[in-house]
């Protein structure tokens, strides 16, 4: 059952500004110490940055919050599953919510796509409840 869906598109020169005005303080507001870590080895940092902040406004839409009602930048997580695909990890208010949303006897699973093509970054959110086994 799909209980949750969302979409966004991030310019990745908007992040860039960002980052060059803001720098760590951007960072560490928004970005996770593992979403830092992948994205600061990355030859060109904001292209990442911009497909994980694309994620999380996806995801906060998918939550059907938003980015407001206690749910943070940082209670989205950007990870990846032993297969390399893409996923997000919700931590605080984000898993919170989600738990509310989820309904009993089932578990949830958020899919996660990223793409990009300068100037823009996508990304796409769909959260999944499975029942349990």
């Amino acid at each position: 059952m799909i209980i949750g869906v969302g979409a966004d598109l991030c310019d990745i020169r908007r992040i860039q500004t960002s980052l060059d005005r803001f720098g760590d303080r951007f960072r560490a507001r928004c970005f996770t110490d593992l979403e830092r870590a992948r994205s600061d080895r990355k030859p060109d940092p904001a292209w990442s940055y911009a497909k994980r902040f694309a994620a999380k406004e996806a995801c906060a839409k998918a939550l059907g919050t938003g980015m407001r009602r206690d749910v943070y930048w940082r209670d989205m997580g950007v990870t990846n599953l032993p297969s390399g695909q893409p996923t997000l990890k919700l931590t605080g208010h984000a898993a919170d919510h989600l738990a509310r949303l989820t309904p009993l006897g089932c578990t949830p699973r958020i899919h996660l796509t990223l793409s990009d093509e300068h100037p823009y970054a996508l990304a796409f959110v769909v959260i999944e409840a499975l029942p349990m086994a």
